[in-house]
């Protein structure tokens, strides 16, 4: 797992173990938070193609799917 301070996590960069759409690379752009200012959600966006979605900050510990930094 990855170890992950989720208030750091903006303009950090990822990568994706197994691409889908030719998006490897992607940024956080944006960090999403609930009533009491927990992270609960960032944005993500592909490098290559610009196109963004929302993901449960927890699910980039998993290092079968994302990978810190560019690789």
């Amino acid at each position: 797992m990855n170890t992950i301070n989720p208030n750091k996590l903006h303009h950090s960069k990822w990568t994706a173990v197994r691409p889908a759409r030719n998006e490897k690379h992607f940024i956080v752009t944006e960090l999403l938070h609930d009533k009491s200012d927990h992270v609960v959600e960032v944005v993500l966006e592909a490098v290559m193609s610009g196109r963004t979605f929302r993901l449960g900050w927890r699910e980039l510990k998993d290092r079968a799917v994302w990978q810190m930094g560019w690789k």
